[in-house]
C-alpha cells in the first residue's frame, strides 16, 4: 500500500493555514516586493567556503530542524514537512535555504505563506511577507512531495529491498530536507519517518516514539546534540535491532539491513570496547547514544553519521575504528571550512591505523609508521598537502600521509604531551568547530620547542618532509628501521593502512 501520510505536527500546522491563501513560487525575473522599508536585505545565499562557496546561507543561525517524511518503498516516493527554527542575525528581507530534494509545494514563516523561488543546483530563496528584525526567532515550514532521486551514495540513496538511507560528504543532507547547509551552522535535530509496517527507521541521536499510522508507523528519533547537515541520517529498511550499553547514560543502537544481518553483528557486539578505548584517549564519549546502521547497498564508502554511522558491506575492525573515532574527531569538533578536513580524516586514520593495533593488539607504533613510510613514496602522498588540499583533493592524502604526521607530531613532543594536548583540544571545543591553523597553535602553545618547520613540512608542504621531520625522537633510530615486525597479512604487507574510502 502505497502511504502518504504527514506527521501530528505537519497535520496541525496543515489545518491552521487552511484558511490562508496557499505560498506562489516566484518567477526567475522576480523581485523583493517588500513596501516601506530599504533597511532590510536579503541573506547571503553562500558562506564563502574556500572550495564550496555557495554552501550555507547568512542572514540567520538555524536552531533546530524538525523533518517530517513518509517514504513508499515500492514508488521511492517521499512526502515531506520540515520546520526550521532559526534566528535573524541581521534585518532580513530575504534568505536562503539549501534544498535539492523533491518540487517544493508550499513555505510559510511564522505560519503565514510566503513566496519561494528555486535556484541554481540547491537555493531555495524565500521571501517572507513581511521583513524579519535581527534577533527575530523564527520558523519557517517547508512542504515538500515527489519520487525521491537516487543519488547512489551522494545522499538520498535506495536499498536492494526498496528502501532508502542518507549519506554523502560533503553533502547529503540536501536531497531529503532543506537546511543552512554549512558546518558552520549546527543545529539539533529531529526526525518523524512513517513508513509501511514491517519496515523499521534508523537515525541519529534516541529513539523517542513508534506510534501507529494507516497502513504503517511513524517513527520518531532525537539528536539533542547541535549536528551538522552531513552527519544526519534516516535508513529505511527491514532492519534488525542490536542493543548494547557503553554506560548506564549512554545505549548503544545498532540496525542491519537483511543481508547484513548475521554476518555483521558479531563484528558490531565489539562496539562498547571500541568504544572504551576511544574514551581512554579522547575524553568521554560525547554524545548521548551510539550505535551503527549496516546497509547492504554496493556502496563506496562508510560515514562517521553522528551517533550511528553508515556501514558499507565491506566494514571491518578498522573501519568501525575509524568511524566512531569521527564521534570526536570530525562530528563534536567539527571543521570550519573544508581546508580543514586533516582535523576529521588524520585523527580518525590515526586512531585506526595506529593507535588501535597498540592499544588492542599491542602492536610497536613505530614499526607500523616506518613500514608505512617505506612505501610512501609508490603512493605519492607528498604532493597533495594535507591542510588546503584543494577541492576534489580533500579525500586523498588525509588517509595515508594525515596517521604519519600524527605519529611523527607524537614523537617529537613526546606521548605525554601529545596526548594530554588531543584530549584537551577535543574537550575545548567539544560540540563546536576548529581549524588546522587553530590545531597547530595550540599545539604549539603546549611545548617550547619550535614546531613551525614541522607543520609547515607535513600540514603545507609539497615534497617529502627532511629527515629530522620524517624521524623524530625514537623514529630517528635508524637500527630500529632495519627490524620493522612483520606485517598481519598480505594486504597490510601492501599497505598499513585504510584506502582512503574508509571516510
Amino acid at each position: 500500500m502505497s502511504i502518504h501520510l504527514r506527521s501530528a505536527s505537519a497535520l496541525a500546522l496543515a489545518l491552521s493555514l487552511l484558511t490562508a491563501a496557499p505560498a506562489i513560487a516566484l518567477p526567475d525575473n522576480a523581485s523583493d516586493t517588500t513596501a516601506g522599508t530599504t533597511s532590510p536585505t536579503p541573506g547571503s545565499d553562500g558562506l564563502g567556503d574556500p572550495y564550496y562557496p555557495q554552501d550555507g546561507n547568512g542572514g540567520y543561525d538555524a536552531v533546530h530542524y524538525d523533518v517530517a517524511i513518509d517514504y513508499d518503498p515500492p514508488t521511492h516516493h517521499l512526502d515531506g514537512t520540515t520546520t526550521v527554527t532559526a534566528k535573524a542575525t541581521q534585518d532580513l528581507s530575504a534568505f536562503n535555504l539549501d534544498f535539492a530534494g523533491p518540487p517544493v509545494e508550499s513555505v510559510a514563516v511564522n505560519g503565514a505563506p510566503a513566496q519561494f523561488q528555486r535556484q541554481g543546483e540547491h537555493e531555495l530563496v524565500i521571501t517572507p511577507g513581511a521583513p524579519l528584525p535581527q534577533g527575530q526567532s523564527f520558523t519557517v515550514v517547508v512542504d515538500y512531495a515527489g519520487t525521491a532521486a537516487d543519488t547512489k551514495g551522494n545522499g538520498w540513496t535506495y536499498t536492494p529491498t526498496g528502501g532508502a538511507f542518507a549519506a554523502g560528504e560533503p553533502h547529503s543532507a540536501t536531497t531529503w530536507y532543506p537546511l543552512n547547509d554549512t558546518p558552520l551552522d549546527k543545529a539539533t535535530f529531529t526526525v518523524h519517518a512513517t513508513v509501511p509496517t514491517g519496515w523499521e527507521v534508523a537515525s541519529n541521536g534516541i529513539r523517542t516514539g513508534d506510534v501507529p499510522a494507516e497502513g504503517g508507523h511513524t517513527v520518531t528519533w532525537e539528536a539533542k546534540d547541535p549536528i551538522i547537515g552531513y552527519l544526519t541520517t534516516v535508513a529505511i529498511d527491514k532492519f534488525t535491532k542490536l542493543e548494547q550499553r557503553l554506560s548506564e547514560k549512554v545505549n548503544l543502537e545498532s540496525y542491519f539491513a537483511p543481508d547484513a544481518a548475521k554476518q555483521k553483528q558479531k563484528l558490531e557486539k565489539q562496539l562498547p570496547g571500541v568504544l572504551t578505548v576511544l574514551q581512554d584517549l579522547y575524553g568521554s564519549y560525547p554524545f548521548e547514544s551510539g550505535g551503527g546502521i549496516y546497509v547492504d547497498t554496493d556502496l563506496r564508502f562508510s560515514l562517521e553519521t553522528q551517533t550511528r554511522p553508515i556501514y558499507a558491506p565491506w566494514t571491518d575492525m578498522n573501519t568501525v575504528v575509524h568511524e566512531n573515532a569521527h564521534q570526536w574527531w570530525g562530528n563534536s569538533v567539527s571543521v570550519k571550512d573544508w581546508r580543514d578536513v586533516c582535523l576529521n580524516e588524520c585523527f580518525a586514520s590515526y586512531t585506526a591505523d595506529i593507535l588501535w593495533p597498540e592499544r588492542k593488539n599491542h602492536r610497536d607504533p613505530d614499526a607500523i609508521y616506518l613500514r608505512a613510510l617505506a612505501r610512501a613514496e609508490q603512493r605519492d602522498i607528498w604532493s597533495i598537502p594535507l591542510y588546503d588540499a584543494g577541492k576534489g583533493n580533500e579525500f586523498t592524502t588525509v588517509y595515508s600521509r594525515g596517521p604519519l604526521f600524527l605519529h611523527a607530531l607524537r614523537r617529537t613532543i613526546g606521548d605525554d604531551v601529545f596526548f594530554t594536548a588531543v584530549r584537551d583540544f577535543a574537550e575545548s571545543h567539544r560540540n563546536g568547530n576548529a581549524s588546522i591553523p587553530e590545531l597547530r597553535v595550540f599545539f604549539q602553545s603546549r611545548t617550547g620547542e619550535d614546531l613551525s618547520g614541522f607543520f609547515d613540512a607535513w600540514l603545507n608542504g609539497t615534497e617529502r618532509p627532511a629527515e629530522e621531520y620524517l624521524y623524530p625522537g625514537s623514529l630517528g633510530d635508524r637500527s630500529a628501521q632495519q627490524t620493522v615486525d612483520a606485517p598481519d597479512s598480505e594486504e597490510e604487507a601492501d599497505w598499513p593502512f585504510g584506502d582512503g574510502d574508509r571516510k
